[in-house]
């Protein structure tokens, strides 16, 4: 089977200091080798200053990203020196230059904004929901909230009503929805009066087409999520279910 370019692997035909952004991908993703002196399609045609960069690479690619892989000299079958560097995936992220890369497929991303937040606390062993939420006083939180969840649980059987006979902020205590001293996101959207305070849309939308196009009117449903679907179930009924007179 014909090698190509892949998740771990890259070819360059010449070293440029900008493929210091591909070490830094494979770092950030599963790993990887970047070889240089080949053409894309994997024809080895050698490099001609194999021992300068064996002596440069190292510093060159440790100045931009802060690691040091292995930097190896091969030879092809007909004589030809090419330059391997193998990259080993690191559990912290790697940046180039001040900047993040990840190594999706064949090509090699430059991450920011949600994509960045993601997978730094992916690196944390986190989700975005999981993020603990400064500056939020658990008096703000909605009280209906903690009712609806308690009907919920017991309507389920997931809790028995002796479970649930505790406060609403050991409640959220036994959820781990609380970190330290702070909240956390999924607190917020569960349980807050105004999440969108901290969580901009969150909220649900609901509308009534006409066509594929055309919206003859729609509605918002604001609050907590646990009590969005109840509302929402409601509005649909009562105000977009047409019965069909005859």
């Amino acid at each position: 089977m014909k090698q190509v370019e892949n998740q771990n692997l890259e070819w360059k035909e010449t070293w440029r200091d900008e493929y210091s952004k591909v070490i830094c991908g494979f770092a950030n993703a599963t790993g990887g080798v970047l070889e240089i002196g080949r053409r894309d399609n994997g024809e080895i045609i050698g490099v001609s200053n194999s021992k300068k960069l064996l002596e440069d690479l190292p510093n060159k690619i440790r100045s931009a990203t802060g690691i040091i892989p292995a930097v190896d000299l091969r030879e092809s079958d007909d004589g030809k020196e090419y330059i391997t560097i193998s990259v080993n995936p690191h559990t912290f992220p790697i940046s180039c230059n001040g900047k993040y890369y990840l190594r999706s497929g064949s090509t090699t991303q430059e991450l920011s904004g949600n994509a960045l937040d993601e997978y730094m606390l992916r690196k944390q062993g986190k989700t975005w929901d999981g993020v603990p939420v400064p500056y939020v006083k658990f008096d703000d939180f909605e009280s209906d909230a903690f009712k609806a969840f308690r009907r919920k649980a017991i309507a389920s059987a997931r809790l028995t009503a002796q479970d649930l006979e505790i406060t609403d902020e050991m409640l959220l205590k036994n959820l781990r929805l609380i970190e330290g001293d702070y909240l956390k996101r999924a607190a917020l959207l569960l349980f807050h009066q105004d999440p969108e305070n901290w969580i901009p849309g969150a909220y649900l939308k609901i509308g009534f087409f006409e066509n594929a196009a055309d919206l003859l009117h729609q509605d918002e449903i604001h609050g907590p999520i646990i009590t969005m679907a109840d509302k929402a179930e409601d509005l649909v009924y009562l105000k977009y279910f047409k019965g069909i007179i005859s």
